[in-house]
């Protein structure tokens, strides 16, 4: 037990936080706004409509609509070869985002921030991305010899009004895990979740499907013939049908008789199908090794971070960014979700507050403008008994 013990404190001893930030006083010092385009979106401090704790939980929002945002810190370099990479930051959506990103990029600290843009090249880019209801997914990309990999499968993000808290893990394993609000969303393996690395076999070059592979599972059966009496008309002359009395050839021209449904119709004669005697099964190109693959044991690390980076795109703004974690220990993350849950129930008490008080509100005004319509309808009815009437 004490060798357990012993153990744990070392570890948490040789833990190490890259970069933290909650957006407290001097937080202007310690961001770089880029100067790559002229008319970037401005960040502000803000804590949002709802909040837990104000000064606490004021993180950056994004304060002007239709605009690019270009923000970046620098921490020291490191690399994250032989242990575990954690990226965690908080996301809140509080103007009902139509279209825009919620995602962050980690850099090499060669990227220098008032430089910063969209063709910047980054490590990781990590974080949620919405745009109408065809792009609701949590990006994961990484970059590798110089091009970056999208994850191939659909990670959900979040898309209501609430504070989120999205994490990445990167395992020395080759391994990742994607968690929101502290719970596992996805994750898997870097050589099966991304084409970072060729496939190991291609299909033979020198091996093509023979020309008399058959490959139909069914043919028509031979012996099943169209019947003789098979009607394939669709339509026959009405046989009830008669030239008018008053047609006139000459005028008229010739008459012909109206066309209708053939009762006796059957459709298109089609023979049955029966399985193919000779049928091979579906023809499996032949494997060879691919000579250009190359393995790599070191997918998931990088000689160099030293950047982070907000590099997005919104339509309408208001999101809020905060509590930004990059560190080698997921125990250091998960502390941090328990504080994120403190937050989550201050923010939905004050929200659940607030719906009920413009609810009772409504009630209120709804109740008051029914009492002043009904004084309206008995004034109305006084003055109408109080005119005087015609005499007769």
């Amino acid at each position: 037990m004490r060798a357990v013990i012993l153990s744990a404190i070392v570890a948490a001893a040789a833990a190490e936080t890259y970069f933290q930030e909650s957006f407290g006083a001097g937080w202007e010092d310690r961001w770089v706004q880029s100067e790559a385009k002229s008319d970037l979106g401005k960040f502000v401090a803000s804590a949002g409509k709802y909040y837990n704790d104000e000064s606490a939980d004021t993180g950056i929002k994004t304060s002007e609509d239709a605009k690019f945002y270009g923000l970046s810190a620098k921490f020291d370099s490191f690399s994250n070869e032989g242990k575990s990479l954690v990226i965690q930051f908080r996301v809140k959506h509080e103007q009902n985002i139509d279209c825009g990103g919620g995602y962050v990029k980690v850099f090499p600290s060669t990227v220098e921030g008032t430089k910063m843009d969209g063709e910047s090249p980054y490590n990781i880019m990590f974080g949620p991305d919405i745009c109408g209801p065809g792009t609701r997914k949590v990006h994961v990309i990484f970059s590798y010899k110089g091009e970056n990999h999208l994850v191939k499968k659909t990670i959900a993000c979040k898309t209501d009004e609430e504070s989120h808290l999205y994490t990445l893990i990167v395992n020395p394993d080759n391994t990742y895990e994607v968690r929101i609000d502290g719970e596992k969303a996805d994750g898997g393996s870097l050589y099966e979740d991304f084409d970072m690395l060729k496939p190991k076999e291609i299909n033979d070059p020198d091996q093509s499907k023979p020309d008399d592979w058959v490959d139909e599972t069914e043919i028509d059966d031979p012996e099943d013939v169209k019947p003789d009496d098979w009607v394939t008309e669709s339509h026959i002359t009405d046989p009830d049908a008669e030239k008018p009395e008053d047609w006139d050839d000459e005028m008229d021209g010739e008459w012909e008789a109206p066309q209708i449904d053939n009762p006796d119709y059957k459709g298109e004669f089609k023979p049955k199908r029966i399985p193919n005697p000779d049928y091979k099964g579906p023809w499996v190109h032949p494997q060879v090794p691919n000579p250009d693959f190359v393995d790599d044991d070191k997918l998931y690390s990088y000689s160099d971070f030293g950047v982070i980076g907000i590099d997005v795109w919104q339509v309408k703004s208001g999101t809020i960014f905060d509590d930004f974690l990059i560190t080698d220990s997921v125990e250091t993350a998960e502390e941090a979700v328990a504080a994120f849950k403190t937050l989550k129930e201050g923010e939905d008490k004050m929200r659940t507050a607030a719906e009920e008080e413009a609810a009772k509100k409504a009630e209120e005004e709804a109740a008051a403008a029914a009492e002043a319509d009904e004084g309206d309808a008995e004034e109305e009815g006084d003055a109408e008994e109080e005119a005087p009437k015609d005499e007769l």
